[in-house]
């Protein structure tokens, strides 16, 4: 089975990149499994971690987590593709690559912004760090 990483992060560019899973599911021979990623950083702790209850920060995650895969969980439920979500903390090219390694990903499909001629030389920096430490292709959709 092949194994497909979408990052996301709610953005217009990262539903590029889903729609683009999406039109292109008949591609496959074989069946496809997918996941959906959505990374944030850790909050800042201390003094504001003394302050707030280690559940309120937890919950924080899951709720922003949530929030960010809305759209491409729409999508992909709109089109009747199953998939797998999944939210991370840390930094989010590491994440990323990591989860891609730990789960056998064969592949990680990531939307881009759409810059022009020149802007469009330099990835975001997350993608480019994904690019630079993911052991399997990285697909970038514009």
């Amino acid at each position: 089975m092949l194994k497909l990483l979408v990052p996301v992060d709610g953005s217009e560019s990262s539903d590029r990149g889903v729609d683009h899973l999406i039109r292109s599911m008949q591609w496959y021979r074989e069946p496809v499994e997918i996941h959906l990623l959505t990374v944030h950083h850790h909050i800042p702790y201390g003094r504001a971690a003394s302050a707030v209850a280690g559940d309120k920060i937890q919950q924080y995650y899951q709720d922003e987590g949530l929030a960010a895969l809305k759209s491409a969980r729409a999508r992909l439920d709109a089109a009747q593709i199953p998939y797998t979500f999944h939210i991370g903390l840390g930094e989010p090219a590491e994440i990323i690559t990591r989860y891609a390694r730990e789960k056998g990903c064969d592949q990680i499909i990531m939307g881009t912004r759409g810059l022009g001629s020149v802007g469009g030389l330099l990835l975001g920096s997350v993608a480019t760090k994904v690019l630079h430490l993911a052991s399997v292709p990285v697909l970038f959709v514009k």
